[in-house]
This record gives C-alpha cells, structure tokens and sequence, in this order.
C-alpha cells in the first residue's frame, strides 16, 4: 500500500524502475536516425543551405519513451485499486462466521463479498474452510471446500430473525480448539445483540488470529409506534451517535397502498428520533406498515394490527350530573382514562336512547355505558345489531343497572330487586383486587395494592360464570365479567365508573384494563380447539390454546413473503417480539390478525464493544478491487503507436509514405489490426472479476453436473457428495469426464451452462419468485433438463399426499410443465446406455416421469425398439432419492445404505444415473442407432 487504495500483486517488478536512468543515459546518446537524400547538386546550389541531422534525441522524445518503459513496469507489477486486505496467517482451517440477522440486511452485499474474499485467499491458500452463519439454528460445524462454500454462501440470504451468537459458540471453540492453527473471520453487523462482545471475547480467547469486520454505518430500526390524538407516532433508532441525520418514515395500508410520509431527524447524539404522521383519524387507522425508506431490513418496519388503531368511543351515562358536578360523573373518569389512546364521544345531553342510535349511525367502535338501566325498544334492538356486527360494548354498574330488570345487554345474570338495593350491596370491609387470569384479557397487569371496591353488582352463579369472569376481587368474586354476541363484544364491570362503589377509576390500573378492552374492538373472533367456538378473548383454558396462524411473514430485508415451513402459530394476543419459531409478519385473517415485529417496546440499539480486546478491526470493503495492468498496457502500446509515428517522421519515411499510398495503407491496416486483436481479458484482470464472470469461467471451461443450492446444508452435501459418485462412474464407465459438480442458485445464477440439474426437493420448498420460473422456464425451453427428487418413496401412502411432492408441487405451480407420463418401455431414457426396464435409486418402488411422448398411429410403431420425442425432455421427475444411492465419502465408500439394502439396487441406480446424463447429453441419438438395423436392411433390399 502507499496510502492510496491501491496495491501491487508482484512488488518486486518495481525493481526495474530502477533502470530508467540508465535508459535515459542510452536515449540521450543514441542520436535520432540521419535522414538519407540523394545528391541533388541542383538542390543545394538553389537553396544554398543544408539540413543539420540533431546529435541527441529531442527531450519529449526521451520522455514518451521513459514513460512507455515506465508504464510496461507497473503493468507487470500488477497492479489493483481498492485491493482485498484478507490476510492469513495460521495453518489450520479458516472458520468464517456471518452475522445473518436482520441487522445485516443493510449492508449484506459488502458482507458477502468480504466473506467472498476470505474463500477466495483460502482457496490460493489450500486451507480448508467453516462457515457459520449465525442466524441458523446451531448444528454441527463441517469444513468445506472453496468450491463448496461459495456454493452455500451463494445461498445465504439475511433473516428476519436476530442472530444466535451464543447457540453457535460452544461448537465454534470446540472447532477452534480442535485446530489450534485456525484463522477465524467474523463478519459482524456492528450491533451488540445476544452478548456480542462476551461472544467476541470467548472466540479471542479461543484463537489468537481473530478478525472482526464491522459496517461503517450500522442498521436503523423502528419500534414504540403509538396512535396519539394529534399524529400516529413511532421511534426510530440508531447504534452509534453522532452526526445529524435526516430520514423519511413512509406509511402503507394493507393491500400495499402508501398513505403519508413523515421525517425524522438524528440531532447530536441522540440514539432516537421520533417522526410524526399527522394524517386523519380514518387514515392513521388504516395504517398497517411504517418503514424507513431506503432502510432494507425487517428491523426497519413497524407492522401495525388493531391494537395501533386509535378506536372511536361513544361514552353514554345514565346519571344527572354531568353539567352540574363534573367530578362525580363516571364520564370525567371514563374520558381522562381513555384520551390517550382513543377518540371521545360524548351523548351531548341527549338520552341515553337517543345517544345509542347517534352512535351506532356514526360508527363508533366501542360504547361505555355508565349506570344505564332500560332502553326504549328501538334503541336496544339498534344496540343489539350494533354489537352482533362487531361493536364492542361496555357496561358499568351502578343503581340504575341493578334495578333494571329482564336486562339482557350483560354478559352474565345477575342478582336483582331487593337484595341488590339492600344490605347485600354494603361490606363491612372493603375488598382489594384479586390477580388477573394469566390466560385472560388482562393478562401482564398488576393491579394496584391500594385500591379497595366497597360495593358491586353481584353475578348469579352460572355453569359459564368461570369462563366469562376476566377479572376478580381478593375473595373471588367477578369484578369484570364478558361474552361474544356475534362478532362483537359485551363487558360488564361490576362497579360504577366513577369513586362512588371503588377507587379503580382513579387508578392507572383502570387506564390499562380500558386500553386492553378497547384494544378488542374490530377483532374477529377465534374459534378454540376446546368446546364449542368461544373467543380468543374470552377468558378461560379455551382462550389460552387460541393461536393465530402465520398469513404473511418479513423476509430479512423486510419484504412480504409466504411463511416459512419453520414459521409457528403465535398466541391470539401476540407476542412482544419476533423469534426463529415467531418469525415478523401478519397472523391471523385479514379482519383480525396479529402484527409482529422484530424489536419489542422500549427496545434500544448498543454498538458493538470491542475496545480492549485482542483481536483485528477492520471494515468492510466500500468497492470491488480492479486490476490496472489491462489500461496501463493499453497506454503502453497507444505510446508505442506514437513512438513509432514519430520516427516514421523524423526518419523521412512518412514523405515517402506520401509517395507510396499503398505502403501507407499496409501500415495502417496493420496498425488498425493490431489494435483490435489486442486480447481484452488478460491474466492480470483474474483480480476484477466479478463472482458472475468466475461463477461463468468455471461452468463453461468444464462439463459440470449441476444441483440446485436449498439451503439446507445436510441435504445439499448428500446431493453434492452423489454428483460426486455419479461423476466417477461416468468418468470410469464412459467417455465423459465430467468436472466438479457445481451447486446453483437459480434465482442469481445463469443455468445454460449445464445440461443437467439436480433439484433435491426440501420437504419445505416454497414457491421460487417470478423471476425466478421465468429464468427455470427459459431454461427448460432451451435444451435444458432439470431432474426433481422428492425422496419420498419409502414414505408415500395410497390415497395421501407426501410433503414432499406437496413441495413440488409448490415449486412446478408457476411453470410451464408439458404433459408427464411414467418413462415407457420404449424411451430412449430406457437404452441410452445401458438396457433398463426400473430406475430405482436409494429406494425402488418410485415412478421416473417425463414429458409424454406422441402417440404413433403407423402400422410399423409397434415394431419399432425405440421412439424418439421431438427432443430431451426438460422435466424428470422421481421419489427414489438417487443422490442418496450415488452419494460417495471422501474415501469413494457409500455414504448411505439402499433400501432394501443390496448391491445390486446400488448398481442398477448408478445405471439409472448414467442413462439419465447420456440422455441428456446425447438426446435422441441413442434411438436413431437402435434403428440402424432396420436402415441397414431396408437398403439391402
């Protein structure tokens, strides 16, 4: 280096700078060539002059020379700008670990590459590899290959989900300690989640060659959205402090449709901003994504469900004394408790009949009735189809309540006439709040010590009493009682809302037991797996098995995407924070689900520690290194032209030219000929390639068998290891000497260099992209072949559906896949090379499809040994795992046993394997020989 991003590959040829004044020495002596003219007395007697030849070369000379010799040097120094300062010292294995969280996101493409760079320096090396990606559950760590570990790496892709750094540490110190001449890489996101530095300080412990690489601008996140009266607000955050920054927050509904922006903006070193969309109540209440624009990763979106909605509450009171004694009305209570998070309603002196039709026409989401005894006839059937339609209803007790009679707006039946007016209201002592259910709406809430109830509506005792009650006093009676009446909701608190039967309302306990019921209003109801279909919100062991299943989930650059296989239900009340099992998204159905979100509330971001430890810092490379020496040799010879242009003309030789057209055209031609062979990929650009244009040169140089990358490593090295046996048995057993088999990716990488591709099907494949089928179909309609594997053959039951071939179907739904049959006795795939009537590979018992051949009407078909198709089917299909059959250890030795297990099962698959890249390879080739027989004798005729 010589403080430029800039480096040479062999130094030492900068050595012959050195010789440049030793050449200027020989330039300033060697005169110019004389210029030669014949005797021309006549000449010299007319113009009585001569012309003087210059003893030494002319300065400019010399110098375009110099710097022609100069620029051939530094072009043999090889030369590259912004080179990859991946050093290895051990001996040992070179142990990559990849943070692959959602806080990687952002900068994963510099990520990838520098772990592409440490491949690449233990490949020149000839030091075996471990890579370690952080965010998959921790397994048992397997060394790799170059070729190999770029083929999983291409895999790789960020997870919603944060990193298990300490999952994975007892195994990476076991690896490490197992070699002690290991180079360990970690290639962090630069947060400190899940123990970083601890997790940082046991790997130095572990090796004393360790290299920790950190993004120069570490993930932003988003957390603590909240629906306020004014403007629906959220918190964005960031690790490091420092510096102003400014940033967009962009606002979605559901269907995707954006709905406002808001900025924010970082101020010295704050470690959040808050950004406020100041947008309608009915907008602010369709919102459903918040994230930061230009911010990639599942950390940086808000997903917002019900609970963010700032409901519209319509507060009805039976008392008087509103105007009069605002405090001793339960409306002053029930308004200052609800502001915060909900808009308020209020009868406005009306009836409370009067103000249940207002506010059932006006679309209000829930009612609080304080002390509201009998409703006119209209009212309460307006009341009734209000709640069935999914309003949320709730009642509080007082005189007039308890006198009502035949009431059937509550949840449960109460006790009335005179034992609710008598003594049986009055308690000699006052009763303190019991817990609240752990599987109830209120679950999380610590009531208050200090509050005391003095009087209540009392409930008669019921079968569903138990189920209903979501709240009790100190001796078990129900303080809040519930039922579903359709798709709505009734609650009754058995006190009044106001101090005069209990000091709840003046408590914050009060505030958070209205929230968590408001929170209910617009949720559809979820049916249980116990009894007959009661709510999620209910209380009871029925609502606490309620589980919303998962609709869409956030891959890790916080895009929408099908769930994943691994995905599980989370509960009906949701869940603080994504998990692996939990991964963020939307649960439940559209009406009702659930939103969650990779950072809990309150979460913070902490940068990641690393001062005082021992160990490497570095960053990740901000650009591609780029060879030099291809522009600096193209310099070199563009000098060369003028050189030589310029003795042409001092020599005299471009006079000449002039007088010799012809002459002159040679000379350009050849010059113009020279400057388009010139060969454009030189050795010295091996440097600037870019992984596509290396990913090319080793597809095409050699005929590679080919599968395709899944993700899943297990099932990846048995594919590998049996393209692995396949290839030397082909190699032994034919004339095709394939190369190393090579795992893609079909959505990044280009699949026409391979006739064959190996597909082994997990058993939780989903659907590839769009791009993704366009590129599978292009292949296939252009002479490839793709053979998919569901390896289920042992497992397949009559009448059932394996997840394997459940999976396939997945994968096939967006192709399109010709008509299939089961391979005929007469295909060509059954004497490609061998004579088979069965493929069978780790399991026999599976059907080989292929693309149905056209049926042969002519009188001669039946006699024929063989029919040819139009030419190689692109689709196979069989359940008979042959990887698993091919699959070979390093030792040449079976990896797995066949089933039934038998050589010769394990002989005929090898056949299988070999007909099936014969026909591939050749295509109808085979059918055209068979027929040469018949030829043959129809000619003699």
């Amino acid at each position: 280096m010589i403080g430029l991003p800039l480096a040479f590959l062999a130094p030492w040829m900068l050595l012959a700078l050195a010789l440049l004044p030793a050449l200027w020495w020989l330039l300033r002596l060697m005169p110019p060539r004389p210029r030669r003219f014949d005797f021309p007395p006549l000449r010299l007697l007319l113009e009585g002059r001569t012309e003087e030849t210059p003893a030494t070369t002319p300065w400019w000379l010399m110098l375009l020379r110099l710097g022609l010799a100069a620029l051939i040097v530094l072009a043999l120094a090889v030369p590259v700008l912004n080179p990859s300062a991946i050093t290895l010292s051990g001996r040992g294995p070179v142990v990559v670990l990849l943070d692959q969280g959602w806080a990687a996101a952002p900068d994963w493409k510099q990520e990838s590459a520098t772990a592409a760079d440490v491949i690449d320096a233990a490949d020149h090396a000839g030091r075996p590899l471990a890579l370690v990606p952080l965010a998959d559950p921790p397994a048992d760590i397997t060394l790799l290959t170059a070729a190999q570990a770029r083929d999983r790496l291409r895999a790789l892709t960020p997870q919603p989900s944060p990193d298990d750094r300490a999952g994975h540490l007892e195994r990476i110190q076991r690896l490490l300690a197992a070699n002690p001449g290991a180079d360990a890489y970690w290639l962090s996101s630069g947060l400190d989640e899940d123990g970083g530095r601890t997790f940082a300080a046991a790997l130095a412990k572990a090796t004393a060659r360790l290299v920790v690489a950190t993004p120069n601008r570490t993930a932003r996140g988003l957390a603590d959205a909240e629906n306020n009266p004014a403007a629906l607000t959220v918190r964005v955050l960031r690790a490091e402090g420092g510096g102003s920054e400014t940033g967009l927050i962009r606002a979605y509904d559901l269907h995707g449709r954006p709905l406002g922006k808001a900025r924010y903006r970082f101020t010295g070193t704050e470690p959040s901003a808050e950004a406020r969309l100041t947008l309608p109540i009915e907008l602010r209440n369709d919102v459903a994504r918040l994230d930061i624009a230009g911010e990639r990763s599942a950390g940086a979106v808000q997903l917002l469900d019900d609970r963010w909605k700032r409901k519209t509450v319509g507060i009805v009171s039976g008392t008087t004394s509103d105007t009069a004694e605002p405090l001793l009305s339960p409306n002053y209570y029930l308004a200052r408790a609800l502001q915060p998070f909900a808009e308020i309603r209020n009868a406005g002196g009306v009836s409370p009949s009067a103000a249940v039709q207002r506010f059932a026409d006006g679309g209000v989401s829930v009612m609080m009735m304080a002390d509201v005894g009998n409703l006119t006839p209209a009212a309460h059937a307006t009341l009734t189809k209000w709640i069935a339609d999914g309003g949320v209803l709730v009642r509080f007790a007082g005189p007039r309540l308890a006198a009502a009679d035949k009431d059937d707006l509550v949840p449960v039946h109460l006790r009335h006439g005179g034992r609710v007016l008598g003594g049986t209201l009055a308690w000699g002592t006052p009763q303190p709040l019991g817990a609240f259910p752990a599987d109830g709406p209120f679950a999380g809430v610590t009531p208050e010590k200090d509050i005391r109830v003095e009087r209540q509506v009392l409930a008669e005792p019921d079968p569903d009493l138990g189920r209903r009650t979501w709240a009790v006093l100190a001796d078990g009676t129900p303080l809040v009682t519930a039922r579903r009446d359709g798709k709505g909701l009734l609650v009754l608190f058995h006190v009044t809302g106001d101090t005069t039967w209990s000091n709840l309302p003046l408590s914050g306990t009060f505030v958070e037991m209205l929230r968590r019921v408001v929170a209910l209003a617009g949720r559809a109801p979820t049916a249980s797996s116990a009894g007959a279909a009661e709510s999620a919100v209910e209380a009871g062991p029925a609502a606490s098995k309620a589980v919303l299943a998962p609709t869409r989930t956030l891959d890790g650059y916080g895009a929408f995407r099908n769930p994943p296989p691994t995905a599980r239900p989370v509960p009906a009340h949701g869940l603080a924070a994504a998990t692996a099992e939990h991964p963020p998204g939307i649960y439940g159905p559209p009406d009702g689900f659930v939103a969650v979100n990779v950072l809990p509330p309150k979460a913070r971001l902490a940068a990641l520690d690393l001062a005082g430890l021992t160990l490497t810092l570095r960053a990740y490379a901000a650009a591609q290194p780029i060879a030099l020496a291809p522009w600096l040799l193209v310099a070199a010879f563009a000098l060369l032209l003028v050189d030589t242009l310029v003795m042409l003309w001092l020599s005299g030789a471009a006079g000449r030219l002039r007088r010799k057209p012809g002459a002159a055209l040679v000379v350009l031609a050849a010059g113009g000929a020279l400057a388009l062979g010139w060969p454009g990929p030189l050795h010295a650009q091996a440097a600037a390639l870019t992984p596509a244009q290396k990913f090319a040169m080793e597809a095409s140089l050699t005929t590679h068998l080919a599968y395709v990358v899944t993700g899943d490593h297990a099932l990846d090295e048995t594919t590998r290891a049996g393209l692995v046996g396949l290839s030397q048995q082909l190699a032994a057993r034919t004339a095709f000497e394939p190369g190393e088999p090579i795992g893609v990716d079909p959505a990044h990488d280009e699949l026409a260099f391979f006739p064959l591709i190996y597909w082994a099907v997990p058993n939780d494949a989903q659907a590839p992209s769009s791009a993704t089928l366009a590129k599978l179909d292009s292949y296939m309609k252009r002479g490839g072949t793709i053979l998919f594997d569901t390896r289920d053959a042992l497992y397949a039951a009559p009448g059932t559906t394996s997840p394997g071939t459940q999976a396939l179907r997945r994968i096939l739904a967006g192709l399109d896949v010709p008509e299939l049959e089961p391979v005929p006795p007469d295909h060509v795939l059954t004497k490609a090379f061998y004579l088979l009537t069965d493929f069978p590979g780790r399991y026999d018992g599976g059907t080989l499809w292929v693309e149905a051949l056209p049926e042969e009407e002519s009188p001669e078909a039946e006699r024929r040994p063989v029919r040819a198709g139009d030419g190689v089917s692109p689709i196979l299909i069989t359940a008979n795992d042959l990887a698993g059959a091919w699959a070979v250890d390093a030792e040449g030795h079976p990896m797995f046993p066949t089933v039934p297990d038998s050589p010769r099962q394990r002989e005929l698959a090898y056949r299988a394997g070999i007909n099936i890249v014969m026909y591939a390879l050749t295509g109808n080739y085979k059918a055209d020989q068979v027929h040469v027989p018949a030829i043959l004798e129809r000619l003699g005729q």
